[in-house]
């Protein structure tokens, strides 16, 4: 062991009489690395095993476990996967898929922020003294494939646009001190995790290319731009190698991005690689060995006996421990596990503050914007939205999903929830008869909708599929260990039914991934889309039925009329035709669709240069007109192509984007902004980002396939 790991610092002061003596780990005027150094000095060969599992507590010397959590859309400690434990209310926001579709940077990182204040005030508070600082998101995993059971979980099908959104919610998780994190923020899963069914023995398979460009660039940017310090490996193989010991980990991960925390297996990976994968001959130290040696610095299932296995038979060294262990450490050092809490500005939530977080009316409000902000406007004819109170008198609302706000596998326990039928009772008062049916049972729905001024169709998925493990009764539904056999929304007659009895038919599609509804958009009026999960779910929808609300939302993903519309479900390659990059169809919906209450005219579209090189930013500049009687947001949308395309060069591809609140009749002058890294491809032979000697075409747009702008530009190396 080199001699400066085993540096000991004594600290004399006079306070009472007594003399203290420090080790250099709990000095914060020492540098980082030499108080891992002492640290890692102190540790029994015990203590540095046990760091390598999921919990860095060394009690001997003070230091307090990290612990973790899930936190995709809020902190999980209840909800169903709890089952009947005790467990803890906490805030619920829109599932990701849904705060993907708010298309919005800033409510991202405000969302964030806050459920990393939850979290600090659960992990700290006296009366709760629960959860871990470790927090389990996001999950950058792209929906390539919308039969992808864990869509629910992921920003949408494209990588740029997740990137942003991933970006900011690290951000928002980890705080802005200069020194200390709020929570430390570990994305999952690395790499290209996008089906359920095989994914502990299969293997996705597509260049190198596509590795650079698509399916690790979220990552990238989170690690690089966002400063995330932790990923989760997936359970599948990448190009035939288990993602878990894959040389990427080192090569890439660690070398080139810098990422110097924690690389965590998944829960029970460690197990399938060799059950599974079918890897080392069931030798469990050769195992252990291999994940250490590829970058694994912690295990999430039984390892200790293959580690001490490898240790006795010299597959690895106790340095090789020390390497892996240190990046854990590090992530307890800047969560200030080390440190006297008065140094650290986290240390105070949860202790000088009394009121819980998630009863404070500004968290409603907040949860109220993040999910009303979510809904997509599939379709409005005729404008029969929003709804005049004044001219209605009867509401039939119809379905299941009216009476309910379901919870995924990744939600917490809501401190409350708002279902639709309530908030629409809430918003009709005693103005407005209301009557409601869950199903057609008997015609009993098209009775009421023949009734009614204004019919509101509820439909959409169980994100448990009410079911357990690996288990969906319902072949369209999906979750985790399980994929969807079928696009079809299997309410879609409930909604048919309604609209035949009464033309002034809206349907609200609840549900956590596409479905190809291609009946409902020809026959059905009026049409949304939101996610599962958001305590506000109801406010938000009935804010946007009853005109408090202009929808602004835009689809993540493109929704396509057919399932045969898609590849194979294990063909990683996208060139093959998937997402809106390189789909070859005609969509239902395209990628980055969405209507609103108003209209919006862009005009005068300029360039700062027609020539970029390496060191420049491509501006774009525009005017955007609110044409409408309605204030509201227009997401505006950036693309772009090569003007002489190769088979591998996408059709067209998000570059840049930006939500912008705009009055009626005010005019803005939008700036969008593209660096030359964005601009950048892999060069497959020189093993590097290169830019291209090519002409360009730049399009701005209201989504992929509603272009209102174009001009030209070029490349240079």
């Amino acid at each position: 062991m080199k001699t400066h790991r085993k540096l000991f610092f004594v600290l004399l002061t006079a306070s009472a009489g007594i003399i203290h003596a420090q080790h250099v780990f709990n000095l914060t005027t020492a540098s980082e690395e030499q108080r891992l150094d002492d640290l890692i000095a102190q540790m029994t060969l015990d203590e540095k095993v046990d760091a390598l599992g999921n919990n860095t507590q060394v009690p001997r010397l003070g230091i307090q476990g990290s612990g973790s959590v899930e936190g995709l859309h809020g902190v999980v400690l209840g909800g169903p996967t709890y089952g009947e434990r005790l467990n803890t209310p906490t805030t619920v926001f829109p599932q990701s898929y849904g705060l993907g579709e708010t298309w919005d940077t800033d409510l991202l990182y405000r969302v964030a922020t806050y459920i990393s204040i939850e979290n600090r005030y659960l992990f700290q508070n006296a009366n709760y003294r629960k959860s871990g600082l470790v927090m389990w998101t996001s999950n950058v995993d792209l929906g390539r494939d919308p039969r992808w059971g864990r869509t629910e979980e992921c920003y949408g099908e494209d990588a740029f646009l997740t990137s942003r959104l991933a970006v900011a919610f690290i951000k928002g998780i980890q705080g802005d001190h200069p020194k200390y994190w709020r929570n430390a923020a570990l994305m999952k899963h690395f790499l290209s995790n996008s089906n359920e069914y095989g994914r502990s023995s299969s293997s996705s398979n597509y260049s190198d290319k596509l590795f650079r460009e698509y399916y690790s660039y979220p990552f990238y940017k989170g690690v690089t731009e966002g400063g995330s310090q932790a990923l989760m490996t997936a359970y599948n193989a990448y190009n035939g190698i288990p993602c878990i010991m894959h040389p990427v980990l080192r090569d890439v991960v660690m070398k080139e991005w810098g990422l110097n925390g924690t690389l965590i297996t998944d829960g029970g990976a460690f197990r399938l690689l060799l059950s599974d994968h079918k890897r080392f001959d069931n030798d469990r130290a050769e195992a252990a060995a291999a994940c250490i040696k590829a970058g694994i610095t912690k295990f999430l299932d039984d390892y200790k006996d293959a580690v001490y296995d490898a240790l006795r038979r010299k597959l690895i060294s106790e340095e090789d421990i020390e390497k892996a262990i240190r990046g854990n450490l590090r992530i307890s050092l800047k969560l200030g596990l080390l440190d006297d809490a008065a140094d650290n500005p986290y240390a105070a939530i949860g202790v000088t503050d009394t009121v819980a977080p998630w009863s404070k009316p500004a968290t409603k409000e907040l949860v109220r914007e993040a999910t009303r902000k979510s809904v997509v406007l599939l379709k409005n004819n005729n404008h029969l939205l929003p709804l005049d109170k004044q001219k209605i008198k009867k509401i039939a609302v119809i379905g299941q999903r009216a009476t309910e706000v379901l919870q995924d596998w990744y939600s917490g326990k809501p401190f409350y929830t708002v279902n639709v039928l309530d908030a629409i009772r809430e918003e009709a008062g005693n103005d407005i008869e209301e009557r409601y049916v869950a199903t057609n049972r008997m015609d009993s729905a098209r009775t009421v909708a023949a009734w009614a001024d204004v019919a509101i169709v509820c439909v959409g998925n169980h994100p448990t599929c009410n079911a357990g493990w690996e288990q969906a009764p319902v072949v369209s539904e999906g979750k985790e260990a399980v994929d969807r056999q079928s696009i079809q929304l299997d309410q879609e007659d409930l909604l048919l039914q309604v609209a035949q009895a009464n033309p002034n038919t809206i349907g609200v599609l609840i549900s956590s991934f596409p479905y190809a509804t291609n009946r409902a958009n020809q026959r059905v009026p009026a049409l949304l889309h939101l996610t599962q999960c958001s305590e506000e779910l109801g406010h938000a929808v009935s804010d946007v039925l009853f005109g408090h609300y202009n929808p602004a939302g835009r689809l993540t993903q493109t929704w396509v009329k057919d399932i045969t519309d898609l590849p194979h479900m294990m063909d990683y390659d996208i060139t093959h035709g998937r997402t809106y990059m390189y789909f070859k169809g005609q969509p239902l919906y395209p990628f980055g669709y969405g209507l609103s209450y108003t209209t919006f005219n862009y005009s005068q579209i300029a360039v700062n240069d027609r020539s970029i090189e390496q060191g420049d930013t491509l501006k774009v500049r525009f005017n955007l007109k609110n044409t409408g009687n309605w204030d509201g947001d227009e997401v505006v949308q950036l693309y772009i192509s090569a003007r002489k395309r190769s088979e591998q060069d996408p059709v067209k591809q998000l570059k840049a984007f930006r939500r912008v609140p705009t009055r009626k009749g005010e005019t803005q002058k939008v700036e969008l902004e593209v660096p030359y890294t964005e601009l950048q491809i892999w060069d497959e032979k020189q093993h590097k980002f290169i830019l291209p000697d090519r002409d360009m075409v730049l399009e701005i747009g209201t989504s992929s396939s509603d272009i209102r702008l174009r001009t030209s530009f070029r490349t240079k190396e």
